[in-house]
């Protein structure tokens, strides 16, 4: 019987043979495991380039239509020269409330059914809403929009008085600088406004007052409005359907008070089709401040959307002047800038005061 044996060489190939298929498992594991880190690196920076997109565009989207709203407003009060500002409140409210049941009813949106009960919680700031949106039309009538951006700055002060007696909120001296800023670029600049009129000058006083009521008196009443919800909960959809609904009929008792029927009958400005499409427009601008406001809010958060919103007013003023022609000194500039710069400030300081 013979026995076959195989040669020492034959062993050694193997064994190098068995080695080298070890490594290149090896190689293909640790390939493999480096390919699948690569795919989630590439996966999360696909993933931030989107969220920044999205940030950049919600941001754009959201100061584009601020600022158009605004420019849209002061063009159809003193372009066309239209002396019924209650009612094209009343008709930029119905718009919103029209726009905003047909996305409801479609299921685009979620909305609130309006219950006796929410009204009735909501119905005191919703008196405030409507004051705040029409002492805004009567001195956006009177004043220059770069005046106007920087008398709204006087709202901070305000609210800020406001928060620290109603809710017991102490702020920082930064916070406090920055208000005093205002302050001080509001008085220069209206005693260097060339175009200054009291009246304006007064209703805007008449709405940062309101403004600031309308903020603080949100807060509390919030809380007792989810209560009565079905859901327990109120979005922001459900409270621009709310606020645009209940103004309706206190808007028209207004009109009838201010005599508005009378300017309407007379005007022919409500024959022009062009002057339709630009109100129409001045409505949907109004909703689409509340959609992208929102948009912007959930894609950043408080912060950037306050200093988002105080840079804004930069670019607002500079076409409010050059759009509408304003006369304008070197002085009265220099106090815009000014006022403009402390609303970049106040921002910032709030911002190192949440964190």
């Amino acid at each position: 019987m013979r026995i076959c044996t195989l040669p020492q060489e034959y062993f050694l190939k193997s064994s190098f043979l068995m080695k080298s298929l070890d490594k290149d498992d090896e190689t293909d594991l640790e390939k493999g495991k480096f390919l699948e880190k690569d795919r989630e690196k590439t996966t999360r920076s696909h993933r931030a380039i989107a969220a920044h997109n999205k940030a950049l565009l919600s941001g754009l989207a959201y100061c584009i239509s601020s600022c158009c709203m605004i420019l849209v407003n002061k063009y159809v009060l003193s372009g066309y020269g239209f002396n019924a500002g209650i009612s094209l409140m009343l008709y930029q409210n119905f718009v919103s409330v029209v726009v905003v049941s047909v996305l409801s009813f479609f299921g685009v949106i979620s909305t609130e059914p309006l219950t006796w009960r929410l009204i009735k919680v909501w119905l005191p700031v919703n008196v405030i809403f409507v004051g705040m949106l029409i002492t805004s039309m009567f001195s956006l009538k009177y004043i220059n929009v770069a005046m106007v951006t920087v008398l709204k700055n006087v709202t901070n002060v305000i609210t800020a008085i406001g928060e620290m007696y109603l809710f017991n909120k102490h702020h920082d001296n930064r916070v406090w600088a920055a208000l005093f800023l205002m302050i001080i670029s509001a008085i220069s600049g209206g005693i260097t406004d060339l175009s200054f009129h009291a009246v304006g000058y007064t209703w805007q006083i008449i709405n940062c007052f309101l403004t600031a009521s309308y903020s603080l008196t949100l807060r509390r009443v919030m809380d007792t409005a989810k209560q009565v919800t079905k859901s327990g909960d109120l979005n922001e959809f459900s409270m621009v359907l709310l606020n645009n609904t209940l103004s309706i009929p206190l808007g028209v008792l207004l009109i009838l008070i201010f005599n508005e029927v009378d300017y309407l009958s007379k005007t022919p400005l409500l024959r022009l089709p062009i002057f339709w499409l630009v109100i129409t427009l001045s409505g949907l601008l109004g909703l689409a401040i509340s959609f992208t406001s929102m948009w912007f809010l959930h894609q950043t958060g408080a912060t950037t959307y306050s200093l988002v919103g105080s840079l804004n007013k930069i670019p607002l003023s500079v076409a409010g002047i050059l759009l509408f022609h304003v006369p304008t000194s070197l002085e009265n500039s220099a106090s815009i800038f000014f006022g403009l710069l402390a609303g970049v400030f106040f921002a910032r300081a709030k911002m190192r005061e949440r964190s």
